[in-house]
């Protein structure tokens, strides 16, 4: 049987015209004008849209925000740059070098060199310049001091802006000066304004 509440609503009573004024028709006039009102609202978006879309890739990185390798010419040549190595009456000699957008968007080099002394295997420093206001090249920051005794064999840009290098070294300071008897893995990665580097060694069969 049904309950109370089933009752009332299945027999409510549907609303009634107000006496004296004529039940209100959805003619033709009326979804002609709805359908107005429709079009303008999308035309309105659409107009919209196109610029989100752009604000939208304003601020989404893109190719230029990321590091990335640059031709030689682009960027400063460490050939033209006062290394801070103490060579005496010794050239010296950029042994590796490569330009790169390190992501910061300034056309930067990084260079490995030491001094050209004809003997031994001189320890190499590792710098990355960029072009002072002048435009020639200065030292922005020193990566890796001559003074640790290593000798870059390899130095590389990775895809997530990590500069990578393996170095010779030495495993005590009774090892020859010339003959290196180890080989570590060297990476820099940006922290802050500088660069914070971590070191790890690589078997010498390896290299």
């Amino acid at each position: 049987m049904p309950s109370a509440a089933d009752v009332a609503d299945s027999t409510a009573a549907h609303p009634q015209p107000s006496a004296g004024r004529p039940p209100v028709r959805s003619g033709p006039w009326r979804w002609s004008a709805v359908a107005a009102g429709c079009a303008a609202l999308v035309a309105a978006v659409m107009a919209i849209a196109p610029t989100a879309r752009t604000a939208a890739a304003a601020t989404a990185p893109g190719p230029a925000d990321l590091p990335r390798p640059l031709p030689a010419g682009a960027a400063p040549d460490p050939a033209g740059a006062v290394l801070p190595l103490d060579c005496g009456p010794f050239p010296v000699q950029v042994s590796l070098s490569f330009a790169a957008d390190l992501g910061d968007g300034v056309p930067a080099t990084i260079a490995a060199a030491h001094c050209q002394a004809g003997n031994g295997t001189a320890p190499d420093g590792v710098f990355l310049l960029t072009a002072g206001p002048d435009g020639a090249p200065r030292i922005q920051d020193t990566l890796l001091d001559w003074h640790q005794g290593y000798s870059v064999t390899k130095l590389a840009l990775r895809s997530d802006g990590t500069v990578t290098a393996t170095a010779r070294g030495y495993s005590g300071a009774d090892v020859p000066r010339c003959c290196p008897d180890t080989t570590v893995g060297l990476e820099w990665t940006r922290h802050g304004g500088g660069f914070a580097r971590t070191e790890h060694s690589v078997p010498n069969s390896a290299t």
